[in-house]
């Protein structure tokens, strides 16, 4: 393992036990858990950092910003934030927590029907 690895390592670590992060994006210092369960975004602007490897487990030593591209409802109900590496590109998910900033989740959320990808004159002719 190198320097760099076992250092990204202690500094995921070390987020969980001193219980708080600093937002890469807006700079807002948050806390590390949101309804008692480790938080991995930031509430206010729900960027994130690619700290987890999600393909292959473990810390990611890729360490880009995880930007929130779109909203996933799962079929109990549940929101989920999508994420992408603006780094590698890797795609992942988290719950949406309760103090996670509303304005920005509905934005997300009624895209695809703001901004669909053909002419909603389509629909006209059917």
């Amino acid at each position: 393992m190198s320097h760099t690895t076992g250092a990204r390592q202690s500094d995921a670590r070390n987020t969980l036990r001193i219980g708080t992060f600093t937002c890469a994006w807006c700079g807002l210092t948050v806390s590390a858990t949101a309804d008692g369960v480790p938080r991995d975004h930031c509430p206010s602007c729900l960027h994130s950092q690619h700290v987890v490897d999600h393909v292959e487990g473990g810390p990611s030593g890729c360490r880009g910003r995880m930007t929130p591209i779109a909203i996933a409802v799962l079929r109990t109900g549940d929101w989920r934030v999508i994420h992408r590496c603006v780094r590698c590109d890797e795609l992942t998910s988290s719950p949406v927590r309760t103090d996670d900033n509303q304005l920005i989740l509905m934005r997300m959320a009624v895209r695809p029907l703001a901004q669909p990808p053909f002419p909603l004159e389509a629909f006209g002719t059917l």
